[in-house]
């Protein structure tokens, strides 16, 4: 048992060399890109809380479990262990079916399930737990699982995107934009590895972790406002980015008519 906290015990290994900066971290750049996750996480809960006061403390819970998956691709970018590579896996089934429970909406829910939210929670918690127990027996479950959600997302993103919502709209288009990104680093790390290691540059894999780190404030600023259109009917939700407006690119985020980050209240 005590082998899965071994170094590099995990069967996965990405291109970057190992142990070539520092005795005790495997991958250094892998490693340290993962401090994006400990910056946005505390500021999206910070420019969140308006709306997380209105609705529930609940709906900050996604961002304690985002920066858990930092932390855990930390350790296992440092050890390459296989309990390190569990964690960071399981993370992220966790921090998904979380979402799915606190904001996926009712009208979207299996027929079976009566539009039920504590159905459908129990349905999601009861697969996130089988799951988590067989990736110890079956590692490999992990990806196809975590593929299986991509999937259901792309489907019901696509089916918003036809609503033609400007708003939901310019946020699936950059976060799809951002995935696709993101997605393809990772396929180049994967796969041309060779060739990274001949030209000297095997450090895409530290891109992803920061390109994937951008596409879930998009996920959850998208979610929350259509969980105040469909869960709560409520029209004074709206959107901002951070730092501005106006930026070309920004961190999107849920708040209330009339107040924003900078002080909560236009009012005050």
């Amino acid at each position: 048992m005590a082998s899965i906290f071994s170094y590099q015990s995990s069967e996965v290994d990405w291109c970057e060399n190992n142990f070539q900066h520092l005795g005790l971290v495997a991958e250094f750049y892998n490693t340290i890109s993962n401090v994006s996750f400990f910056i946005i996480g505390p500021l999206m809960m910070y420019l969140m809380h308006p709306y997380a006061q209105k609705r529930s403390l609940l709906m900050q819970l996604p961002w304690v479990l985002y920066i858990l998956v930092g932390l855990f691709s930390v350790y296992f970018h440092m050890t390459l262990s296989f309990l390190g590579q569990i964690l960071d896996e399981l993370a992220i089934l966790w921090l998904l079916a979380t979402c799915y429970c606190v904001w996926f909406p009712r009208c979207y829910f299996p027929t079976f399930l009566k539009k039920d939210r504590s159905y459908f929670t129990c349905l999601v918690l009861l697969i996130s737990i089988m799951t988590t127990f067989l990736a110890f027996l079956k590692p490999i479950l992990n990806a196809y699982m975590l593929n299986s959600i991509a999937l259901h997302i792309c489907y019901f993103v696509r089916i918003e995107y036809k609503k033609k919502n400007a708003q939901v709209n310019h946020m699936i288009v950059v976060s799809v934009a951002w995935w696709s990104l993101a997605l393809a680093i990772w396929i180049c790390d994967r796969m041309f590895c060779t060739f990274w290691q001949q030209i000297n540059f095997t450090y895409l894999h530290s891109f992803w972790h920061v390109f994937i780190s951008l596409v879930f404030p998009y996920v959850v600023a998208t979610l929350a406002f259509l969980d105040g259109k469909y869960e709560i009917q409520d029209n004074s939700l709206e959107i901002h980015y951070w730092p501005q407006d106006e930026w070309l690119v920004g961190l999107p985020y849920v708040t209330i008519k009339g107040e924003k980050a900078n002080g909560w209240s236009k009012s005050c």
